[in-house]
């Protein structure tokens, strides 16, 4: 978000199409930052060199030391250009295949910052025991994995680093010879050799750079950096990190978020280059970003996927401060770049091969999302603002009257006195635990905004405890508290990165006073907190942010961490609310800015997005490219923050929230209300039908996030994932499957539409949701996926049921979710083209922790016919069985009567739908004795060849539980 005071002076001198618009000259180019200058000229000399570049670094191989248990070595690297100075090798293997690859200045002037890992890392990683490395005469290298396919192989001279499969390359370190770690000097070591040539007046002197040939002629922005009207003083000289990642045999790349592009990254380099710049990791306030562009967003996770139709990879590399990064194509694979400012070189490189084992891999590095509060998946309603306690009671009542469904009201930063965060105005909200009540009574929660910077108040307790603590950033000298401009006014901004800030973020959420500490008892231990402009975002300041000299817990420059920052915020508020109450109840935490790990804290969304058809098409992509970065509980801005859109433009946002893993509608100040209430008819049972549509599905939802806080795979899974050998799908990224439902979406995001084409890479049957028209497998076995056309003329939605899929869902309407929890299940059986079907489902209370003791409920289902088709005799049997008990559960002790299961012993299938049933039953059992009520549409079976309506069975109450074992049988 931008000043309102700035909006409105803007808004007395332009239209609104110019005010509301990128400002580029906020934010540096990689042509006005020295360190990415400097990174894209070394690759252009070596481009331009040819054959004859080689790499200046290179291993020692007398120092190469094995590890006594063979995990690990270390050796020293040397560079030709600075053989004076040092620099230290570690390579170890994990016992789950991931090479990681240390590269650090040893013996230097100072520390390089090192610690990026140790933020993002859930736990020390488990070294393998069972690798043999062999030293030889130009390399190490150590061959590992069941079949012994992996091998890792680290060059001496020059130093390059290969990730083989099966012989093949998947990724190489420092294969272009970029790899530069620009080592800490003083400005007297910088000054070029003179040498004099010549006698007596005819003498000259001649200054020699022998290093310019890889470093250039020019000491670009080392000692002193100044763009706009800031200069940045860099007191450690140049320190830059740059590093080539070739990925030999992958043309399709994905990750690095946070940026708005393809899911696929288009190219920053070559002659068809999509951009001209690189994509940058550097976490910034930006304003109405563009829709197609590498410019750095809220969030930066450096993790990059590679694709092809055998193999995935990936590599994370562990750093924190701005990166720049470029992507180009070669005839076979794919080059990047990437230029760090500072750090060392940790990277991790993840050998696949396939999408489900990267996820696995990274989840183990970083940690898996937990298991959200279930209400946080229900439709949440926000504006910057709702004005007043009596407003919040207002929209509620009006979406009770319009019998639209609701989980959270959301309030900005106008709750606040004068924007202290934590402390009510009063005059607008006189009873603002009454009125958090009031929504709570309704089994609702309210959400509050708390973002990282104080105002400078001696009276505001919140700013004074902190100031006191010593716990603020410091400015350049490294004493004092660095002042900036953000809502406030004069602001502070909070230092996470020192310890002792923790417990007095603790305390400040605490609903009770503790020892005379100030808490904030005008709230409740329900309330989830919102926490924003945590990049951190500096009005006044360079690139919207906090000057790189400002100096943080431990004298590092907030250029070392700047990418760290917001999750560090997003993780105490997390571990804050995790200890307001006792037992603890599943906090919720939104962050806006991120970083690898972030994940583990709450869910994240994109950003200052604006109300047009582009931005809600962008926000698909960016939310399914999160989720490749591990980060899967995310969503945009339904309707967008900015901006006024139209109710077709609305009803069909609401279309992609309403399969988003975060839900959320919000609305600038400046922009009309457009609560769905407020519609005309026919838009408003439109809305409706969508908001009741994502709280039928509810118990898909919260399956995936069970299946997503296991194995890190998203919530929503692009093509490729789904599909890895099909690469017609490697660059779709317009829709999406729903975890391993076999629920298929492709939302609307083009206005007048009547149609959708999707693409579907398995010769399976497919089925509309809505209609049961069914999309036949080929009659033949065809060597590419196809293409079909789903109607969705406004409000339908392309949604289709993979054929083998069992969706369960609860169809009756209700205020909010929590009121669901005794609601009866329908179970929707796709028949797969050979008549079988899968689903599962997963309950547990939805609050606390109770699931970690074994207190829930997980079934599976299935279905399977005889094969041969339909004909007299034959039979459909659908069952349920315990998830749990067939080995889905190893991590809990569980027992099937625990208390939870015990709580929904009464809770019921109600209804069985079965798509695909081309035949009428001649009878319908349970358990082997007590008949049923059904009724059959006829239509097409699930062997079909033609496209049309699929016959379909209801069968009606068949008085068996959702937590129960059971089984129906059809005959026919």
């Amino acid at each position: 978000m931008r000043p309102l005071a700035v909006l409105l002076f803007l808004g007395a001198l332009l239209p609104a199409s110019q005010i509301l618009a990128f400002k580029a000259n906020d934010f540096k180019t990689c042509a006005q930052s020295g360190f990415c200058r400097r990174g894209r000229a070394l690759s252009a000399r070596a481009l331009a060199a040819g054959s004859s570049w080689r790499s200046p670094y290179s291993i020692d191989p007398s120092s190469i030391l094995l590890a006594p248990d063979q995990a690990s070595f270390t050796a020293s690297v040397k560079s030709a250009l600075y053989p004076e100075v040092n620099f230290g090798l570690d390579v170890r293997l994990h016992d789950d295949g991931v090479v990681r690859v240390r590269i650090d200045e040893t013996g230097g002037l100072r520390k390089r910052y090192d610690e990026a890992a140790n933020w993002a890392l859930v736990a020390p990683p488990r070294i393998s025991h069972d690798i043999v490395w062999k030293v030889g005469k130009g390399a190490v290298h150590a061959v590992y994995g069941e079949k012994k396919s992996i091998e890792v192989v680290i060059e001496f001279d020059p130093l390059r680093v290969t990730l083989l499969r099966d012989g093949v390359e998947q990724v190489v370190l420092n294969d272009r010879g970029l790899l530069h770690m620009e080592h800490f000097r003083t400005k007297d070591d910088t000054k070029p050799v003179t040498i004099e040539d010549g006698e007596g007046e005819a003498q000259t002197t001649l200054q020699l750079n022998n290093r310019a040939w890889f470093e250039g002629e020019e000491q670009d922005a080392w000692w002193e950096e100044t763009w706009s009207s800031w200069t940045d003083s860099k007191p450690k000289g140049p320190e830059s990190l740059s590093l080539d990642v070739t990925f030999p045999n992958h043309r399709h790349v994905y990750g690095i978020p946070q940026h708005a592009t393809n899911l696929s990254l288009p190219t920053t380099t070559g002659p068809d280059a999509a951009y001209t710049d690189p994509y940058r990791l550097y976490n910034s306030d930006v304003f109405e970003y563009l829709v197609s562009s590498p410019v750095s967003l809220y969030g930066s996770v450096p993790l990059m996927h590679a694709h092809n139709a055998k193999s995935t990879v990936a590599i994370f590399n562990a750093v924190g401060s701005d990166t720049w990064i470029d992507v180009g194509r070669t005839e076979t694979g794919t080059e990047t770049h990437w230029i760090s400012e500072s750090g060392i070189l940790d990277v991790f490189l993840l050998p696949g091969p396939t999408p489900t084992d990267v996820f696995a891999q990274y989840t183990h590095l970083t940690g898996a999302a937990p298991l959200p509060a279930h209400w946080a998946l229900g439709y949440h309603q926000c504006r910057w603002n709702y004005v007043s306690s009596d407003d919040v009671r207002s929209v509620q009542k009006r979406l009770d009257d319009e019998n639209m469904p609701v989980d959270a009201f959301w309030l900005d930063i106008e709750y606040s006195e004068g924007h202290k965060y934590f402390i009510w105005d009063k005059k607008n909200f006189p009873d603002p635990v009454e009125m958090i009540k009031d929504v709570e009574a309704l089994e609702r929660r309210m959400v509050i905004i708390v973002d990282p910077h104080f105002k400078r108040d001696s009276s505001y307790s919140v700013y004074k405890a902190a100031s006191e603590l010593d716990t603020l950033v410091k400015s350049k000298s490294g004493s004092g508290e660095y002042e900036g401009w953000c809502w406030p006014g004069s602001s502070s901004w909070i230092d996470f990165f020192n310890p002792k800030s923790w417990d007095m973020w603790v305390s400040f959420f605490k609903t009770k006073s503790v020892e005379g500490q100030w808490s904030w008892i005008e709230s409740t231990e329900d309330v989830g907190i919102w926490n924003d402009m945590n990049e951190p975002s500096v009005f006044n300041g360079p690139e919207i942010s906090m000057p790189r000299d400002n100096v943080h817990y431990g004298g590092w420059e907030h250029r070392d961490v700047h990418n760290i920052n917001g999750m560090l915020f997003a993780n105490q508020t997390y571990n804050a609310l995790m200890h307001r109450s006792d037992p603890p109840k599943r906090p919720f935490v939104l962050t806006r800015s991120f970083y690898a790990g972030s994940q583990r804290f709450g869910a994240m969304w994109t950003g200052d997005n604006v109300g047009t058809w582009e931005h809600m098409a962008i926000g698909i992509k960016m939310v399914l490219a999160n989720g490749l970065g591990g980060f899967g509980f995310g969503g945009s801005d339904v309707g967008g923050f900015f901006g006024n859109p139209d109710p077709e433009m609305l009803v069909r946002w609401y279309g992609v929230g309403a399969f988003s893993p975060f839900f959320r509608a919000h609305a600038h100040i400046d922009s009309k209300r457009r609560e769905p209430y407020l519609l005309d008819e026919p838009y408003k049972s439109m809305l409706r039908d969508m908001l009741r549509l994502r709280y039928t599905m509810l118990p898909v939802w919260y399956t995936a996030f069970k299946e997503m806080s296991a194995t890190g795979i998203p919530i929503l899974r692009p093509q490729y994932v789904v599909f890895p050998g099909d690469s017609e799908g490697f660059a779709i990224d317009d829709q999406f499957y729903v975890g391993s439902s076999g629920l298929l979406v492709k939302p609307v995001t083009t206005r007048g539409a009547t149609g959708a084409s999707v693409y579907l890479s398995d010769p399976q049957i497919y089925y509309n949701y809505f209609t049961s028209h069914a999309y036949p497998a080929p009659a033949k076995k065809a060597a590419r996926g196809r293409t079909v056309t789903v109607p969705a003329a406004l409000p339908q939605i392309p949604l289709l049921i993979q054929g083998g899929s069992i969706v369960p869902t609860r169809e009756r309407p209700r205020r909010s979710s929590a009121l669901m929890r005794n609601d009866p299940f329908t179970l929707r059986v796709a028949l797969s083209s050979d008549g079988s079907a899968t689903g599962e489902v997963y309950l547990d209370d939805g609050e606390g922790y109770g699931y970690t003791s074994g207190e829930f409920v997980w079934r599976q289902f299935g279905a399977e016919t005889k094969k041969g088709g339909w004909g007299k005799g034959e039979e459909l049997k659908i069952w349920s069985k315990d998830q749990a008990m067939q080995g889905g559960s190893n991590d809990v002790v569980y027992k099937p009567a625990n208390a939870f299961a015990e709580s929904v012993l009464g809770v019921r299938v109600e209804r069985v739908i079965v798509l695909g049933v081309g035949v009428r039953p001649t009878v319908v059992s349970v358990n082997g004795a007590s008949t049923v009520k059904w009724e059959w549409e006829g239509g097409i079976g699930y062997g079909a060849t033609t496209e049309s309506k699929a016959g379909v069975l209801v069968i009606r109450d068949p008085a068996v539980g959702i937590a129960s074992d059971w089984q129906i049988v059809v005959v026919f």
